[in-house]
């Protein structure tokens, strides 16, 4: 019986799925060189006879889910290279032998894109049960590796009734705990301090493609402090590319994301708000850096008022829907961009693409020109284009234009999306605004 190596050319195999089903669509890929040299489809080439048996025409290579074991294997979407089925949720669990850990490579994945992952995704955790998450992925960009803390790890995928495309294929293989020079990273620490650091550091650069976690617990009644000694990851204004991101609990939540960072300047430090941090170190495929080394410990969680940080002070939370008393209130600009800084969750400059009125709201999607203070606002990519969405509360207060730009202050909503009240912060940016921007990005709130 023909069967063909599932890692071998998966695009191959697409392709004579594609043709035999009576399509002639080109691979969904982002970027076809980049797919095509690492091994997943790199788009149609028109004209040009396919090279690989139909074997796959004989029956999907895999169904949803199942228990496998083993020093390497494969997992991959039901019926892959097809396009997967709606409203599945498949769990495969994972186990290498003893004394080893797991290691989870992506070979191929394309679902359904979300800036949030909130439809088709493919979730990762360690050990056998859903408690700590090593990541969420959607669309079409591969993480890097992905390794547990043990033996065991298991991955779920879930698709919505609506848009498909044609899954993941991942490999799993057993490694070596704590290998030194690798580029496995991440895992569980709960002693009550410790450090840990990029790959190869410092006696060389991090490698490209590598996705680590570390998950901190401390004991029920203790939080912890989290300090970056040495600091230098690819610089870029957003953190697109290679990044650090630090989140309250023990999963990677937008929601509950304390900061992302790159460059070569260590962030401030972090103090969790309760007894778990999650921090995530991702490298794309790309430039690398030196790396960083952090340290933590846990202390008490009820600590001294001078030794605290000083509070992020943030207006009330208050409902998207408009109410009369809200919205009746005196439409006008107060304070300074100086003075509104830190009480902001994000603080953007964009031009409006959308503007539409629903129910008493505005709701506007904002081309991005410059991000000052990220927070928790969800930011969209498309090529090197950003966009986010916000929701003016009160539709004429502050009132916004579609075509203009603006300097945006606001809050953020569970959702990532951005949350404009009458009393927001919200004005026409002009150039000479831009000097005293770029001197509050710098400012420690």
């Amino acid at each position: 019986m023909c069967r063909q190596d599932p890692a071998a050319k998966p695009g191959c195999a697409r392709r004579e799925r594609t043709r035999a089903v009576g399509t002639d669509a080109a691979s969904p890929a982002a970027t076809g060189a980049q797919a095509g040299r690492d091994g997943a489809p790199g788009g149609r080439r028109s004209g040009t006879r396919s090279k690989c048996r139909p074997c796959v025409l004989l029956g999907p290579s895999f169904t949803c889910g199942g228990v496998v074991s083993g020093e390497s294997g494969f997992i991959g979407s039901e019926g892959f290279p097809g396009v997967y089925p709606p409203n599945s949720k498949c769990t495969w669990k994972i186990t290498v032998p003893e004394g080893k850990v797991v290691v989870l490579s992506f070979r191929y994945i394309d679902l359904e894109s979300d800036n949030l992952c909130r439809y088709d995704f493919v979730d990762v955790y360690n050990g056998h049960a859903n408690g700590q998450r090593l990541g969420r992925f959607c669309g079409t960009f591969k993480p890097g590796a992905l390794v547990a803390s043990g033996n065991k790890m298991l991955v779920q995928m879930i698709s919505d009734a609506n848009t498909a495309g044609n899954g993941f294929i991942a490999m799993f293989s057993a490694a070596e705990p704590h290998e030194r020079g690798d580029q496995y990273c991440g895992g569980r620490l709960d002693k009550p301090s410790g450090s840990f650091q990029t790959p190869n550091w410092p006696d060389r650069d991090y490698p490209a493609g590598v996705t680590c976690s570390w998950h901190i617990v401390a004991p029920k009644n203790q939080v912890i402090e989290l300090k970056f000694e040495k600091f230098d990851v690819e610089r870029d204004n957003y953190c697109r590319y290679d990044f650090v991101a630090v989140f309250n609990g023990g999963e990677i939540n937008d929601a509950k994301r304390i900061g992302k960072y790159c460059g070569d300047s260590p962030p401030a430090p972090v103090v969790s708000e309760r007894n778990e941090l999650l921090i995530q170190f991702l490298s794309d495929l790309s430039l690398t850096a030196d790396g960083f080394i952090g340290h933590y410990k846990f202390r008490p969680k009820k600590l001294p008022t001078t030794t605290a940080p000083p509070p992020t002070t943030t207006p009330p939370a208050t409902t998207l829907k408009p109410t009369v008393a809200l919205c009746q209130q005196k439409c006008r600009r107060s304070g300074s961009l100086e003075s509104n800084y830190c009480s902001s969750n994000f603080v953007i400059t964009g031009t409006v693409i959308t503007a539409v009125t629903r129910g008493g709201s505005l709701h506007a999607v904002i081309s991005i020109i410059n991000v000052y203070k990220e927070g928790s606002l969800a930011i969209q990519q498309a090529g090197k284009n950003l966009s986010a969405k916000i929701t003016v509360v009160c539709k004429q207060c502050p009132s916004i234009r579609r075509g203009l730009n603006y300097i945006i202050m606001g809050q953020v909503e569970e959702d990532g999306r951005g949350k404009v009240l009458p009393n927001s912060f919200v004005m026409a940016f002009k150039t000479k605004n831009q000097k005293i921007l770029n001197t509050l990005k710098n400012k420690r709130c």
